[in-house]
């Protein structure tokens, strides 16, 4: 999930290819994402016996045999509510396969995107996990708009790439093919992320050029951004590629919404940790590169049809 300061966040960006591919388990909920609800990940927790990697995390998370997530649950398909409540997605997916390796169970806590990295401060969650891109402003604790240092920062551990994409509602793509065509109009988008930074970017553009004001709508999530413009009160909305193409894919049976253009400013997903944690950092990193290595990595992305957006190296902070 990419939040301001960058993509999902600060920014964001997505790669992913094969919208159809995208056609995977779960339908995509209209969920808030501030409902502070815990839900564990798919794998219980594994003895460390069998758990290779166990010994690399701190004795206090080995101990208690849980990592806490932080995350947005409502931007399918990286991670979301099936029918049933359960959380699901690409990140629980890669999460509890890390667990395996580690000997612990991810718990995923549901939070709106741009508190993640507060929470990581407050030490309300161990780790954020949400599809937010890693940038050199996360890393640093800057604020993206002002250029002033706004917290510690955090560390990330990369375990995937993705890019961002413009969508508009099916049959009216109001003649938009590319961010330059964006001057005049409406865009929904979640707060914080990187589309968000975008679209400033992009307003400021329109007005600098003399053309008319891209207007902004931000929105807590996805979905009521998606709703937003579904409503015609706005002509588009701005997302990761993976969460346009499953949108696309799936709402309203694939009647809704339609891709305008193709995806720009690709970048790393990164699993957030504060700064000073680095025994935890390096654990996580150890167990994305096993996954890599194993193939269990491999297996969910090409589950949920984003082997695209695959890396093949588990590195620390490496965003720009």
């Amino acid at each position: 999930m990419t939040a301001s300061t960058t993509r999902r966040t600060t920014p964001a960006r997505s790669r992913l290819a094969a919208v159809g591919a995208i056609a995977v388990a779960g339908t995509l909920l209209l969920t808030g994402c501030g409902d502070q609800t815990k839900d564990k990940g798919a794998v219980d927790s594994t003895s460390e016996d069998k758990a290779p990697l166990a010994d690399k995390l701190p004795q206090t998370i080995r101990d208690k045999g849980v990592i806490k997530v932080g995350s947005d649950i409502a931007y399918a398909p990286v991670e979301f509510k099936d029918d049933s409540g359960k959380v699901v997605g690409i990140d629980p997916d890669i999460a509890a396969a890390m667990g395996k390796q580690l000997g612990v169970t991810f718990e995923f806590e549901n939070a709106t995107f741009d508190t993640l990295i507060g929470g990581l401060a407050s030490k309300r969650y161990n780790v954020a996990m949400s599809a937010m891109t890693d940038t050199k402003d996360r890393q640093e604790g800057v604020d993206g708009d002002t250029g002033k240092k706004v917290g510690a920062g955090v560390d990330f551990v990369d375990y995937f790439t993705a890019g961002v994409s413009l969508y508009t509602n099916k049959g009216d793509d109001q003649g938009i093919k590319t961010w330059d065509d964006l001057c005049g109009k409406t865009m929904a988008v979640q707060r914080n992320t990187f589309s968000h930074d975008l679209a400033k970017d992009q307003a400021k553009k329109c007005t600098d050029a003399g053309e008319q004001a891209l207007k902004i709508e931000p929105f807590d999530t996805n979905p009521e951004a998606e709703t937003r413009m579904r409503s015609k009160g706005a002509d588009v909305v701005s997302a990761d590629f993976p969460i346009a193409a499953y949108s696309v894919k799936n709402s309203g049976g694939g009647k809704y919404f339609e891709v305008v253009g193709g995806q720009v400013e690709a970048g790393p997903y990164g699993i957030a940790v504060a700064k000073g944690n680095d025994e935890l950092r390096d654990a996580l990193q150890a167990a994305v590169q096993a996954i890599i290595d194993n193939g269990d990595y491999q297996k969910i992305v090409d589950k949920w049809g984003v082997a695209d957006g695959a890396i093949t190296e588990a590195k620390i902070n490496g965003g720009s």
